[in-house]
């Protein structure tokens, strides 16, 4: 092959021209991938999006319990008697007179009665107790349980004649109202805890002191409205108001509505009892052989004395009850034969 001689100066020329193209390209090079390094790192990357799941769980509620219910009792029957008037018989029945016109198609003046006609007289519906919100303990419900009355203190009032007055012992009425001594003020206010009476009667000798104040006696039987033959003897009953004192009685009022409705007198008996029942005396039964509306009460009282012949002085000691009503078809005078009313 021809041989190609270079001088040295050309030599020189042709090994900086190639070193000045390679480190051109290299350049380039290295430029262009720094742009795409950089064009990486500004441009911002999407993060994964986390989206927060939530489950509700639904709270437990407490299902009330039911409330009681109770059957409608089924009408009385009464018959129309000469001088009754809707008014009167709504009265002696405790229900009120729209009452009787509705459930007889009666006007609404109730203007028609006639003697003889059988009108359907309704019966009161029972209103249910409210149900317990809480269990009480056992000191609680005890607590809860005692009957207890307050008392304004008078003047001349001592702890001892409060005592005596109401059966109750003075540690007792101390404890219950966080009294240090057995002295009281005038105006002030006692809680007296009945359920804690003694079981002594009172001394026949202590000074006349205010009469414990009972409760109204709870009439229980017979129901209101209930109708008894000339042969039936009628026994009324009551609940217990708490232990009677030894000068402390029941007075048992019987009222005969139709005779005084037709005599214009008042015909009436009134009974002193200790027991919490009562037969109705059958001298006091109605002497003809028309049914008779009896009205009936029971009052706690007191023997505060006697008469010169002997005769128990009573004063009241408590609240009269209800008047309940009865119906008694006449008969005479005649000891009755029948059973005993429960």
């Amino acid at each position: 092959m021809p041989e190609i001689t270079l001088s040295v100066p050309a030599a020189l020329g042709f090994l900086a021209l190639f070193v000045t193209i390679a480190a051109v390209l290299l350049f380039f090079m290295l430029h262009g991938q720094g742009n795409a390094i950089a064009a990486q790192q500004l441009t911002p990357s999407k993060s994964p999006t986390i989206t927060a799941t939530v489950t509700l769980t639904p709270t437990a509620t407490n299902t009330p319990p039911p409330l009681p219910t109770f059957t409608p009792l089924p009408p009385l029957s009464y018959t129309v008697i000469s001088g009754d008037s809707c008014t009167s018989i709504a009265a002696n029945f405790h229900v009120s007179v729209d009452s009787i016109v509705q459930m007889n198609g009666l006007p609404i003046a109730c203007n028609t009665l006639k003697a003889g006609q059988t009108l359907s007289i309704p019966q009161p519906t029972p209103t249910a107790s409210p149900q317990p919100t809480a269990t009480l303990s056992g000191v609680e419900a005890t607590t809860s349980a005692c009957e207890k009355v307050e008392y304004n203190v008078k003047d001349g009032d001592t702890l001892g004649s409060i005592s005596r007055s109401f059966g109750v012992p003075k540690d007792a009425i101390k404890s219950y109202n966080g009294l240090v001594g057995d002295v009281v003020f005038g105006g002030t206010k006692l809680v007296i805890p009945l359920c804690l009476r003694n079981s002594n009667p009172i001394s026949a000798t202590a000074s006349p002191t205010t009469p414990p104040p009972y409760p109204a006696p709870i009439l229980l039987l017979p129901v209101n409205g209930a109708r008894f033959a000339a042969a039936d003897s009628v026994t009324l009953q009551w609940a217990s108001v708490g232990m009677l004192g030894q000068n402390e009685a029941y007075a048992v009022t019987v009222e005969d509505l139709t005779a005084q409705a037709e005599s214009g007198k008042p015909r009436q008996i009134v009974q002193y009892v200790t027991d919490t029942r009562l037969i109705i005396p059958a001298t006091f039964r109605p002497p003809d052989n028309k049914p008779h509306i009896l009205n009936w009460s029971v009052l706690p009282v007191r023997q505060v004395g006697t008469t010169q012949d002997g005769s128990p002085i009573w004063q009241p000691s408590g609240t009269v009850s209800e008047k309940r009503g009865l119906i008694w078809t006449g008969g005479g005078n005649a000891p009755p034969g029948g059973t005993p009313t429960p």
